[in-house]
């Protein structure tokens, strides 16, 4: 479109149209839009447990404790390697699967069986997308399941 058909669309067209006072000037607020979630703050983001935007009245606050998630995430990991139960590989298993140290092989099959109800395409209407999500369950799963250090 040249400028003067862009200037006259422009004209008849009223983004507002059918917005409260209040509705407008939430639109026009700085934050405007930061409560849509982004992959990473979906409630079916993965298994790492990581806060939603939903979960948050700040933007700010939010990505702090995203931040202070994935530090946390690696600190779990260190922690489980050195307990000398657990390898490298179960310790990422179990953080995977969101699992502590305090794991039987009950609360992993329960663990398992919830995950895998949650990522399974069928269950996301076809998405394929949450196909390497259930990837990553089934391999953490039968990791753990050979486990010695798991009762």
């Amino acid at each position: 479109m040249c400028l003067e058909h862009v200037r006259e669309f422009n004209s008849g067209y009223d983004w507002f149209e059918g917005m409260t006072a209040e509705e407008i000037l939430d639109a026009q607020g700085p934050a405007s839009g930061w409560r849509t979630e982004s992959p990473s703050f979906r409630p079916t983001a993965g298994v790492d447990g990581m806060p939603r935007w939903a979960d948050y009245d700040d933007p700010l606050e939010a990505i702090s404790a995203r931040a202070n998630g994935i530090k946390s995430k690696a600190r779990r990991q260190a922690e489980m390697a050195m307990d000398g139960r657990f390898s490298r590989e179960e310790a990422e298993a179990l953080d995977t699967m969101g699992l502590g140290l305090d794991v039987d092989r009950k609360v992993l099959r329960r663990r398992y069986s919830e995950l895998v109800r949650r990522y399974h395409p069928d269950r996301n209407g076809g998405d394929r997308g949450y196909e390497a999500r259930l990837n990553k369950v089934v391999e953490a799963y039968q990791t753990l399941r050979k486990s010695r250090a798991i009762a």
